[in-house]
């Protein structure tokens, strides 16, 4: 290392958590941040300073200027922002640099540049990356957007243009239809990112939602870290994430890292970032986004190709060359993400916060569990309903199933319902068993799962609960009796 020994964290929960582990083992102290509902989390205990930012629990995590106060105060060479809030903020990014602190991420113009999906989308096509017809510049008029949407033909998607997650995003499938989703779309754009704006552009049927690693350093040195399949989703945000495809070819495949290398590498683009597709049924693919920060799903790609992704990025911004070739990157096996949420799939995922009561978790070889929560912890209901992220791996892709239906049996959540029902149910469908996923695979299948199978799974959750609990309180009358 050169100049970081002490970052900052501008994050919460497990990824707070994740970026604590990765600077202990780079020998840098790490200062954490944390919100009045947050004085519990785990993260805080575990950094080496912690500090607390009071006020609106959302907002506290969203004010930069006040954060960079503290890094400031805390003497902090960097600040990494995780995900969320203001890891994609060119504002932030560029606020840190003025400052003399160490944005650990892209430069201030490429977030800029990706932050804008019109603007990203008519940079990737001229440099020769393939993009959906659609159009190029902001639309706020709904008649205006009408006509651009016959002429481009239905179906067709309206996006927001500042924002990510699902959020302002409709799918229209006849004109019919367009004004009510164009108003739908473009309030909620105003809603969560402060601009209505949005774009239109043609809506691929049952496509697969592919996404590539990349990784480059500030010497010209892009490499990929293999592709995730994110084809599993709910309202456009993911739910479960695989690494590598379990069905794209090859030939696909090789041009997928080929073209985001290539892309990267003539923007002159720096630190981690992820490049998104849609491949349709023909094997076509079209760039749709880049991710300029750390993906929720990152440790997919950190189990099949060793490389930690968070400790290279704080290398990256630190000056580091990449200390690997592309040839030196050899993936194995196959890795799962499925991520936690305290939601309840039976009543339309509706958040499910609360105190966890019980809590048991799932272990073994080839089991990771990457959550900041424990037995006794609050889920807030300020922030995102994600406790936390299960990953397995196995060397084939039917290994790494059967670990999942293993791992998810294990895995115990009591005092608020959980998607993790859901997931069982995920896993012993045989179009999962098969690797046959599309974006519409959740909407195809929820109907179909056997509630009354979750439902039992639920209730054998609470025999092994109950069973535990007294299997405790009898080891404790024993101890009670020795003395």
């Amino acid at each position: 290392m050169n100049t970081i020994s002490k970052v900052l964290i501008a994050n919460r929960g497990e990824i707070a958590l994740r970026i604590i582990r990765a600077c202990k083992e780079l020998e840098v102290q790490s200062v954490a941040i944390f919100s009045e509902v947050d004085v519990e989390g785990v993260w805080v205990r575990k950094a080496d300073e912690c500090y607390p930012i009071m006020g609106d629990p959302l907002q506290a995590y969203l004010d930069y200027e006040r954060i960079i106060a503290l890094a400031k105060k805390a003497k902090c060479d960097a600040i990494h922002p995780g995900y969320g809030f203001l890891s994609e903020n060119a504002e932030f990014a560029q606020a840190c640099g003025d400052n003399g602190i160490i944005f650990i991420g892209p430069k201030p113009e490429h977030i800029a540049l990706f932050g804008d999906k019109m603007a990203s989308k008519v940079a990737m096509r001229a440099i020769g990356v393939t993009v959906l017809e659609g159009t190029d510049e902001p639309i706020k008029d709904k008649k205006e957007g009408g006509i651009i949407a016959a002429k481009i033909g239905f179906p067709v998607i309206i996006k927001a243009a500042f924002g990510g997650g699902g959020r302002g995003m409709r799918i229209v499938k006849t004109a019919k239809l367009f004004d009510e989703m164009f108003d739908s779309a473009t309030n909620e754009a105003k809603k969560y990112f402060g601009k209505g704006d949005v774009f239109i552009e043609k809506y691929v049927e049952n496509p697969r939602h592919i996404e590539v690693q990349v990784i480059a350093d500030k010497y010209g040195n892009v490499l990929h870290l293999g592709d995730r399949d994110c084809s599993i989703q709910r309202r456009h945000q993911k739910v479960i994430e695989i690494a590598p495809s379990p069905r794209l070819s090859d030939a696909v495949r090789k041009e997928l890292y080929r073209v985001s290398t290539k892309a990267m590498f003539k923007l002159g683009y720096e630190s981690v970032g992820t490049v998104e597709y849609l491949v349709d049924a023909e094997d076509n693919f079209y760039f749709i986004e880049m991710n300029t920060r750390v993906q929720v799903e990152h440790p997919v790609t950190e189990i099949i190709s060793g490389i930690d992704i968070i400790q290279r990025m704080i290398e990256i911004a630190d000056g580091d060359k990449l200390k690997f070739l592309q040839e030196d990157i050899k993936f194995r096996g196959y890795a799962i993400e499925f991520r936690i949420n305290a939601e309840n799939p039976q009543n339309n995922f509706m958040p499910s916060v609360g105190k966890i009561t019980n809590y048991m978790t799932p272990g073994g070889p080839g089991v990771r569990l990457d959550s900041a929560a424990y037995a006794g912890y609050t889920i807030p209901s300020n922030y995102d309903s994600m406790i936390g992220k299960l990953i397995v791996w196995a060397l084939d892709w039917e290994g790494a199933v059967k670990k999942a239906k293993r791992a998810l049996d294990e895995f115990y959540i009591e005092g608020f319902p959980t998607n993790i029902p859901l997931h069982r149910e995920i896993v012993r469908d045989q179009d999962f068993i098969d690797g046959y996923m599309t974006t519409n695979y959740l909407e195809k299948k929820l109907n179909l799962f056997n509630l009354h199978a979750v439902n039992a799974l639920a209730e054998e959750d609470q025999k092994i609960a109950k069973i535990t609990a007294l299997i405790q309180a009898l080891n404790a009358n024993k101890i009670k009796a020795r003395h």
